[in-house]
């Protein structure tokens, strides 16, 4: 039986959410195995108390994965797991990727795998006029140049973004806080079927979910999974594209910023993040010269061109110590055989926080240091 009908079935487990699912499969290697473990074994993962343990033992003996996976398929034909090789690499490797993720539209299979480079670029439902005018002149520059744009499909900077992206004849890929077949803002549903022929639209969300305060929030951290970068063009000091930057941040992305008036409220969350360290947005052409120094991802064949002009990767002589420390515990570790490392192993020998070690994980791959291979192993790149 395939891993996803495990994935889809332990997604189906009331309180086992996407960080519980990646420490099980971290300390099982998969869900199939996790699914087969005895209760003793599965209490001893973190987050799984007693009120857990029942609700998995409920599950186990109700669900046939199988059987639920057929049934899905009937009524959601297009949808990935972690277990597909479509899964986008680099929303796989945030401490919560979606167990499930449906999708509708065309399928890049270049943009999945982390070679065509995907930025986000967020902001305020209310933008002013600055703000729309800024977000179209650069989510064009940014299509012309081969950038694939995300966006939440949300009233303002977002609908700015994807009309912008797709008026410049380029990709743009939209996440929604409902299933696919829902559209909302309805205003919107003309944006939606534009997006289709030569986009993408994501959800984590079955077909026919409604609208949810919750979903929203949770909606952006596959906004910024997804990204290379994240843009906020304009965001008063409250608003949930400030959750995008703090997100991307967390996921070690980079966060760029629209410049805006003291006098101008939309703008405090943008002034916010720059006294945090967010980069400023000086012009198109200021923003393509930055973006350009992102590193290629080692599975870029020297055959293969980039649809941006970008330097090679600088060789560092030295990593940030954070860096060097997963590093260091990951070479330590195939010093005692040649088998891949686990990930819960390296945040065992570093003693970091998950995240963190997720985070550095991204940045040593990105950097040419280290490969990762299925099931969450780790082997530095000799």
């Amino acid at each position: 039986m395939s891993e996803r009908a495990y994935w889809l079935a332990w997604s189906r487990v009331p309180g086992v959410g996407p960080v519980l699912l990646n420490r099980l499969e971290q300390r099982f290697g998969t869900l199939t195995q996790a699914w087969q473990a005895s209760l003793q074994d599965l209490q001893a993962t973190e987050g799984i108390g007693p009120r857990i343990l029942e609700t998995i033992t409920a599950a186990r003996s109700q669900l046939d994965p199988e059987q639920e996976l057929h049934q899905h398929q009937q009524a959601n034909p297009n949808f990935w797991t972690p277990a597909d090789p479509g899964y986008p690499q680099l929303l796989r490797e945030i401490p919560d990727p979606p167990p499930v993720l449906y999708y509708q539209g065309k399928v890049e299979p270049a943009e999945n795998q982390g070679l065509t480079p995907v930025i986000a670029i967020v902001g305020t439902r209310d933008p002013s006029d600055y703000g729309k005018r800024w977000t179209c002149r650069v989510a064009a520059a940014l299509a012309q140049k081969g950038f694939t744009i995300v966006s939440g499909l949300a009233e303002g900077i977002d609908t700015q973004a994807h009309r912008a992206c797709l008026e410049a004849s380029g990709r743009t890929i939209a996440v929604l806080g409902t299933g696919l077949d829902v559209r909302y803002p309805p205003r919107n549903q003309g944006l939606h079927q534009q997006i289709l022929p030569q986009g993408l639209i994501l959800s984590e969300h079955p077909l026919g979910t409604q609208p949810s305060r919750a979903y929203f929030p949770r909606r952006n951290r596959i906004i910024a999974g997804l990204s290379r970068a994240v843009l906020i063009m304009e965001a008063p000091s409250k608003s949930g594209a400030l959750i995008t930057a703090h997100l991307a941040n967390d996921y070690n992305r980079d966060v760029y910023v629209l410049p805006g008036s003291l006098d101008n409220p939309r703008a405090m969350g943008c002034l916010g993040l720059v006294s945090r360290g967010a980069q400023i947005i000086l012009s198109e052409g200021h923003l393509l010269e930055m973006l350009g120094t992102m590193p290629q991802l080692d599975s870029l064949k020297p055959s293969q061109t980039t649809l941006f002009s970008a330097p090679p990767p600088i060789q560092l002589p030295s990593l940030a110590p954070e860096l060097e420390q997963v590093l260091q515990a990951l070479v330590q570790s195939q010093q005692f055989g040649s088998e891949p490392t686990p990930f819960d192993l390296i945040v065992q020998n570093t003693n970091l926080q998950p995240g963190r070690v997720s985070g550095a994980l991204l940045q040593l791959e990105l950097l040419g240091r280290v490969n990762q291979l299925p099931g969450m192993h780790y082997q530095p790149v000799s």
